[in-house]
């Protein structure tokens, strides 16, 4: 009992923290500044044209900041779109990132991509499943297959615990080695910003730590109330 509470209480931490951290950094560079010479979507903009890659749009969502492979979009939130902030115009960076993978044919990407389609539809039948189990039990007076419809739920969650840890390099790649050198080769900022341009790069890859956590929580989360 008490492995399994501290257990989740690493889970909670590590689905929490990291999410504090990432908001906490973004926020801390979010402020207007005069000598930024434009916004997040204008900067975005800028870097897709040097890149040769002007068939991709920018677009304002308030849907969170990502990029869209099967649109060819950038697109941004609107405090990222219109504001002159250093958070704004790295994010943005970060996003085109994406962009310059996908016209590279960077497989992972399009692994990514393809996975995160079909992560909707694998969540809501594992959770069919695993609802479904106990009362299978009682229908068919069989916890064998209880047993099985609970590992077939596991392992269903299990993958999309997968698609977040296939996202984790997917991200850091965005932000390191596509971002980050269009920054450094610009010399859009002076070395203490670019210190904290690689801190806001760091958040954005981060985010999915979090997320990787929540489902791994989630599965934690089925087998105490299923009590398996």
């Amino acid at each position: 009992m008490a492995v399994v509470v501290i257990i989740l209480a690493i889970l909670v931490g590590l689905s929490v923290l990291p999410q504090m951290w990432v908001k906490r950094v973004i926020e801390k560079h979010s402020y207007e500044r005069e000598d930024i010479p434009g916004s997040g979507g204008e900067f975005a903009r800028h870097i897709l044209d040097e890149m040769k890659l002007t068939r991709v749009r920018v677009e304002e969502t308030q849907l969170g900041d990502h990029y869209d492979p099967d649109g060819k979009v950038v697109r941004l939130s609107p405090a990222n779109m219109h504001g002159r902030s250093l958070s704004a115009v790295v994010i943005a960076a970060h996003e085109v990132g994406h962009a310059m993978q996908d016209a590279s044919g960077y497989g992972p990407l399009a692994a990514r991509t393809k996975m995160a389609k079909q992560s909707q539809w694998i969540q809501r039948l594992a959770y069919g499943v695993m609802l479904a189990a106990p009362v299978m039990m009682i229908v068919t007076k069989s916890p064998a297959l209880m047993l099985v419809q609970i590992l077939a739920g596991v392992v269903m969650l299990g993958s999309i615990v997968g698609m977040h840890a296939l996202t984790l390099p997917v991200e850091f790649d965005a932000s390191f080695r596509r971002a980050l050198p269009v920054l450094e080769a610009g010399r859009f900022f002076g070395k203490a910003d670019m210190k904290s341009a690689r801190q806001i790069l760091r958040a954005a890859a981060l985010t999915y730590v979090a997320a990787a956590a929540m489902s791994l929580l989630d599965i934690a989360r089925w087998i105490r109330v299923l009590r398996f």
